[in-house]
């Protein structure tokens, strides 16, 4: 079993990385809010992973977080749906938001995901509700928040950077259409890339 990856990010496609580590390019399926958090070609990232073996091949599939590669595990042990699946699951929404909607027994907002009915919704909560732990996912809930304000992080600065544009005036979507245009790197501060979204603009 591949734990995690290490490399430099070679080549971003739209659900897929090519990941170069040692020489060898791997490339690897990741959710489309993942590849979203992406810095640009060439940074080093670190990508937890998930080797899925089937009679035709290997897959290898990708996370940002181990919270989303634990999630991903879960949701392919649901009757039904494959890693594609669990991956679509988790671009359309967020590990939180999965747990809290299955102890909720909310199916509406399970079924926000592609490719995700009333019935396949249920069928998630009906087989996960009593694998999971509200005390944990509050626990879990604020360990990924904590994480994701990091200011130091490009997900935290990406964040601030939204809040700004929105006390200056501009919608939440306006905001994050404008931010996500911006190529954001480990040395930029806030403040820089405000500047350049304001220039955009």
């Amino acid at each position: 079993m591949i734990s995690f990856i290490k490399g430099e990010l070679a080549d971003i496609k739209k659900n897929y990385i090519v990941l170069e580590c040692n020489n060898i390019g791997y490339e690897i399926f990741l959710p489309a809010s993942a590849i979203m958090e992406l810095p640009p070609r060439k940074s080093t990232v670190k990508i937890y992973t998930y080797l899925h073996v089937k009679e035709d091949g290997l897959s290898l599939y990708g996370f940002l977080t181990r919270d989303d590669l634990e999630m991903f595990k879960l949701l392919i042990t649901v009757n039904g749906i494959g890693p594609k699946g669990a991956l679509g699951i988790l671009s359309g929404i967020t590990a939180d938001e999965i747990r809290f909607a299955i102890l909720a027994e909310d199916t509406r907002t399970l079924a926000k995901a592609p490719g995700i009915g009333a019935k396949t919704a249920g069928k998630i909560i009906l087989e996960l509700r009593d694998k999971l732990k509200l005390e944990e996912a509050f626990e879990q809930k604020l360990k990924n928040e904590a994480g994701r304000l990091d200011s130091g992080s490009i997900y935290g600065k990406r964040e601030e950077a939204i809040s700004a544009l929105m006390a200056l005036g501009y919608s939440s979507s306006e905001a994050y259409r404008i931010v996500t245009q911006i190529e954001i790197t480990d040395d930029m501060s806030t403040e820089d890339i405000i500047k350049l979204c304001l220039k955009k603009i």
